[in-house]
């Protein structure tokens, strides 16, 4: 079931809101489409969310598809 977050603070993107809510490299461009559809309007405030906008965030996939769909980079390899 999705999840009602309310920005509280100056300057919050979505991008960062889905961080938040996931603590997941990688996992957020995934949710990101989902996030927009279930928020109609949400673009239109542009890149940072009012304070006090209510977004409904997406469930995050179970454990064993993120651990799939996030692909580590490393500039050492």
């Amino acid at each position: 079931m999705p999840t009602t977050i309310r920005v509280a603070g100056e300057k919050v993107t979505l991008d960062l809101l889905l961080w938040r809510h996931g603590k997941r490299r990688g996992a957020t461009s995934a949710r990101l489409a989902e996030t927009l559809a279930l928020n109609p309007g949400l673009a239109a405030f542009g890149p940072y969310i009012p304070v006090g906008t209510p977004v409904l965030i997406p469930d995050l996939p179970p454990e064993r598809e993120r651990r799939l769909s996030v692909t580590a980079v490393s500039l050492f390899d």
